[in-house]
């Protein structure tokens, strides 16, 4: 396994990635997690950059880097995952912004996946307690959130082989090793 930390908007990160995915000749899994909330506004309100900069982070971003990666999912029969949100099929005041560009990136996931013949998953975490989360929820306490790593165990499940391309909560997978 290889980690790059790097901004996934930024063209030579992508051309790190990719040449390290070159290096290693394979790509088992291609996770989409980076996320940009945006602001909390009305989307009457919201000013065209604004709306641009999540927009270049939670969709345009995933799909440069899907198109440079998708011959190595492809041949290895990998997957295809984007971490999504319950924003992008519920209609929240103030999230349109990153709401919108959930509910695209779940389309394209899936799009992706299903033109290209690799499983694909949309996965909503659920609520965590993640400093993003926390910006939308700005004095409140969120210590009452699952930590990310609580995720991990449903994605594998998810993962696993088991379950159909399509979207998913979290919460409705079993995690790996529980009594089925």
């Amino acid at each position: 396994m290889t980690s790059l930390a790097g901004d996934v908007r930024d063209p030579e990160h992508q051309d790190a990635i990719g040449a390290a995915v070159a290096r290693h000749g394979r790509l088992d899994l291609l996770v989409h997690n980076a996320s940009e909330l945006g602001p909390m506004l009305p989307l009457a309100e919201v000013p065209e950059p604004l709306f641009t900069s999540v927009l270049e982070t939670n969709l345009l971003a995933p799909l440069s880097l899907t198109q440079r990666l998708l011959p190595y999912l492809i041949a290895s029969r990998g997957i295809l995952l984007g971490i999504s949100s319950d924003a992008a099929v519920e209609h929240y005041p103030t999230w349109g912004t990153y709401a919108a560009s959930k509910a695209a990136l779940d389309h394209l996931i899936l799009t992706l996946g299903e033109e290209n013949g690799v499983r694909a998953y949309a996965v909503d975490p659920g609520d965590m307690r993640t400093a993003m989360h926390q910006a939308a929820f700005p004095g409140e306490d969120i210590s009452d959130r699952p930590l990310p790593e609580s995720v991990i165990p449903h994605l594998l499940e998810l993962l696993s082989g088991v379950q159909p391309t399509g979207r998913y909560r979290a919460a409705d997978l079993a995690p790996v090793g529980a009594n089925r």
